[in-house]
C-alpha cells in the first residue's frame, strides 16, 4: 500500500497545494532601511497570517553553514546508545532542556504519544544575570551529552541565528499590526526561546491517528521558526479554512507558524496554526523547530490594534513565562502526577 493510500486510510490525508499558493514571504527588505518595502512585506506577512495560517520565509539571513552544521549533528545525537540519551533526560534539568524518549511527549492530548525523539535547549541566562533568578524553569542551565565535539557549539550557532531571525520577524509582525516597528523589541530582550532537534523513525504498517510523529496541535509562544530536512515530507499544517495541507521542504526557506501567545495578543487576527507531522518516507527524519516567546514576564493581552466595539477582547491577560509552563504541564510525562498522563 502506498504512503498517500495508508494516510487514508487512517483519516489522515492532506491536500497537496501547489507551491504557488502557500506563501513565500521575502524577508530582505527588514534588513534594509526602506520603509516602502517594509511595509510591502508587512503586509505580505499580514494577508498570510490571516488567510492562510501559515507561511515560508525566504530572504532569511540565516547562513547555510550554519543550517547544515546543525542537521549534521542530528544522527550524531540520536545515534548514541538509549542509555547514553537517557544521562541527560529532561526531568534532570531545571528548564526541560536534554532528551525526550519515543512516546514521552503527547502533544495531542487525546492520541497516544508521539513516535519521535527530542533534545532540547532553552535560553540559558548567565549564573549571575539577576533576572533568571526565580525563573530558573525557563532560564535555567541547559544538560548537554558527552563525548559529541562540536555538538554544543553547532547548536548555540543556530541558536543565535534563529535569535536574530526572529528579531526581524518580530518588526515584521509589528508592522503587519499597524504598530511601530520596534513595538514588541523591550519584551523581547531575554525572550523565552527552545530550540529541539527531532527524530522521526518511519512510521510503517497501519497507521493508527492516535499514535503518529506528532499529534495535532498548536505550539505555545508567539512564534515557530521550523526547518525541515530536505527531502522529507511529513509536516501538515492546517490552514485558515480549516484544510490540512502538506507543507514539504522548500529549499532556502524555514515554515514559520503563529503560536498561542501571539494568538492571544491579536485576539485572533492572527490564529494559532495546528499542525501535525507524520513520516512515511521509510528513514529517519530530522527537523528544528524554534520556539520563540517574550520576556517571562510579559503581560500577554489584547493588543490596541486588535480590540473594538465589534471585537471584544476574547482572552483574559496571561503572564507568558507562566503560559508557557502550564502548557509543559500537560504535554510532558514526566510533569504529571500519576494518573494524569
Amino acid at each position: 500500500m502506498t504512503a498517500e493510500a495508508r494516510l487514508k486510510a487512517a483519516g489522515l490525508a492532506a491536500k497537496t497545494s501547489d507551491f504557488s499558493e502557500i506563501p513565500q514571504i521575502d524577508l530582505a527588505p527588514m534588513a534594509g532601511d526602506d520603509p516602502v518595502a517594509k511595509q510591502a512585506t508587512a503586509k505580505a506577512l499580514r494577508d498570510a497570517c490571516v488567510n492562510v495560517g501559515f507561511l515560508y520565509v525566504k530572504n532569511h539571513g540565516v547562513p547555510q553553514a550554519v543550517i547544515d552544521g546543525i542537521f549534521a549533528q542530528c544522527p550524531r545525537f540520536f545515534g548514541l546508545p538509549l542509555e547514553e540519551k537517557m544521562k541527560i533526560h529532561v526531568k534532570k534539568s531545571s528548564n526541560n532542556s536534554g532528551y525526550t524518549p519515543l512516546l514521552e511527549e503527547n502533544t495531542d492530548e487525546t492520541a497516544l504519544g508521539d513516535l519521535h525523539e527530542g533534545f532540547d535547549m532553552a535560553n540559558e541566562l548567565p549564573a549571575d544575570d539577576p533576572y533568571g533568578k526565580g525563573r530558573e524553569a525557563l532560564y535555567g542551565t541547559n544538560l548537554w551529552p558527552e563525548g559529541l565535539p562540536g555538538f554544543h557549539e553547532a547548536m548555540q550557532a543556530y541558536f543565535d541565528a534563529m535569535l536574530a531571525l526572529g528579531d526581524r520577524l518580530f518588526r515584521a509582525f509589528a508592522l503587519a499590526l499597524d504598530l511601530p516597528e520596534d513595538y514588541f523589541a523591550p519584551m523581547v530582550t531575554k525572550p523565552t526561546a527552545v530550540l529541539r532537534i527531532l527524530s522521526y523513525p518511519s512510521q510503517e504498517g497501519e497507521i493508527d491517528q492516535r499514535q503518529i510523529g506528532i499529534g495535532a496541535h498548536t505550539d505555545y509562544e508567539c512564534f515557530t521558526i521550523l526547518g525541515q530536512q530536505p527531502g522529507i515530507q511529513a509536516l501538515q499544517v492546517q490552514n485558515g479554512k480549516g484544510e490540512w495541507v502538506s507543507a514539504p521542504p522548500i529549499p532556502g526557506t524555514f515554515v514559520v507558524n503563529i503560536g498561542d501567545q501571539m494568538a492571544r495578543w491579536t485576539n485572533d487576527v492572527f490564529a494559532s496554526t495546528r499542525h501535525r507531522a507524520l513520516n512515511l518516507s521509510g528513514k529517519a527524519r530530522y527537523s528544528m523547530p524554534f520556539f520563540l516567546g517574550t520576556n517571562y514576564d510579559t503581560l500577554i493581552e489584547a493588543l490596541p490594534s486588535c480590540v473594538g466595539p465589534d471585537r471584544p477582547a476574547k482572552y483574559p491577560p496571561v503572564i507568558a513565562g507562566e503560559y508557557v509552563l502550564s502548557r509543559f504541564d500537560a504535554t510532558y510525562a514526566y510533569r504529571q502526577k500519576e494518573g494524569e498522563a
